[in-house]
């Protein structure tokens, strides 16, 4: 093999997939290995990386072999929530047990379903000392990076530091039936995408080259409701989607979420931020957005503005896909195109970022307590919902709670 870092992922699915594309733009790093529980999808997402030519990659029988394979110096961690703690621990075993040795792990949103799962992920991977990474595409999009630069170079420079920030994840729902179950998963909308939402207005309000400690929260206030699939139609159409473990009318999910934080940074001032999320959107496709708002400036971020549209008119018939833009939701009229999705997400900078991270060449902008900090503020947000009140952050208790909506305990109104 070359001196190129060789990758191994845990997870076969459209996440992977993602971080695969985004490979293209990735140097001095090969996708060198997957595994899966599924072991015919484990073969796909190895056939993928070949088929796109970054890395010769195979499927391995368990995370234990990829791990103990010379080849193998990353992992990157991208398979359901609820093997999180078990993936982590078969990886740390295995360094343990003298079986491989790692330069870095590298782990997707969220870093756990909770706090106490987030902290047990944290801790074990610093056992074994090696460098980890928390992957936040949002945070490393062009359109946010740019953007977020130029207005603290000019605008905040000049007449003042930032003081509102909004993000915006928003689409139809997920691909698998896991994400729509809260006790998998760890909750709806607000534990699956708020943690994008909520990272990225603390970046946009951050000072390029600070740590995200110099934005501290004070305050959290979040909002949690099923508007679309909890109505019977729906939910009857996601249990025919989806199969009979996602009954809407018995066990829902939250569908939207947004959040409220209250910062102070680290001159005294006061900053917000305002996040959120929806698994309810019709449109397109997936939308995310961004906004940051000072005392002379402002940036504004849609990811459907592509600069690309196609129509088709109502005698273009075809099979529904996702060619034109992520959970896209119609096949014909005026419709948007974002010709590389993961270049403008963030994927691929990301991933060349960790990448020089786990070689020597960088520090890390994300780390694991990063992640954890983002999982308290998510069950923040979710206690806050509940409780229906603002909470100071953190409050008392949050290593032990678990949302209704993780318990199959949530009814919305």
């Amino acid at each position: 093999m070359s001196n190129s870092l060789g990758v191994g992922f845990i997870g076969s699915g459209f996440n992977a997939k993602f971080h695969m594309l985004g490979w293209i733009g990735v140097r001095d790093a090969d996708v060198r290995g997957v595994w899966s529980p599924n072991k015919k999808n484990a073969a796909a997402a190895a056939a993928y990386a070949k088929q796109l030519d970054v890395g010769d990659a195979k499927a391995y029988k368990s995370i234990t072999d990829m791990v103990a394979d010379p080849d193998i110096d990353a992992i990157w961690i991208t398979g359901p929530n609820q093997a999180r703690v078990e993936n982590v621990e078969e990886i740390v075993q295995a360094v343990q047990s003298g079986k491989g040795t790692l330069k870095g792990i590298a782990c997707e949103k969220p870093l756990a379903r909770n706090v106490a799962e987030a902290k047990k992920v944290r801790d074990l991977v610093k056992s074994i000392g090696v460098k980890q990474g928390y992957l936040e595409n949002q945070a490393f999009s062009p359109q946010v990076e740019t953007g977020r630069a130029l207005l603290w170079a000019r605008g905040a420079a000049t007449t003042g530091r930032p003081y509102l920030a909004r993000a915006a994840e928003e689409h139809s729902g997920p691909h698998t039936p896991w994400f729509w179950q809260g006790k998998l998963q760890g909750g709806g909308v607000l534990n699956d995408m708020m943690c994008h939402s909520a990272l990225v207005v603390r970046h946009l309000l951050t000072k390029p080259g600070a740590p995200l400690s110099t934005v501290k929260p004070l305050r959290v206030t979040g909002h949690i409701a099923s508007l679309k699939w909890s109505r019977p139609e729906y939910a009857a159409k996601l249990k025919k989607q989806m199969g009979s473990d996602v009954d809407y009318t018995k066990t829902p999910s939250e569908d939207f979420a947004s959040v409220v934080i209250e910062y102070e940074t680290d001159d005294g001032t006061i900053a917000l931020g305002e996040a959120s999320t929806s698994w309810s959107f019709v449109g397109a496709g997936l939308r995310l957005s961004a906004e940051l708002l000072g005392p002379e400036y402002s940036l504004a971020w849609n990811s459907l503005d592509a600069g690309l549209r196609l129509f088709f008119s109502r005698e273009v018939k075809g099979k529904a896909g996702e060619d034109l833009v992520e959970k896209q939701n119609a096949e014909m009229g005026l419709m948007p195109v974002v010709a590389n999705e993961a270049v403008a997400y963030g994927y691929e900078a990301e991933d060349r970022h960790f990448v020089r991270v786990f070689q020597g060449k960088e520090e890390p902008r994300l780390t694991f307590d990063d992640g954890l900090e983002v999982v308290k503020m998510l069950m923040t947000a979710y206690q806050s919902a509940e409780q229906g009140k603002t909470l100071e952050f953190p409050p008392r208790g949050l290593d032990k709670f678990v949302p209704a909506v993780a318990k199959g305990t949530w009814k919305p109104r």
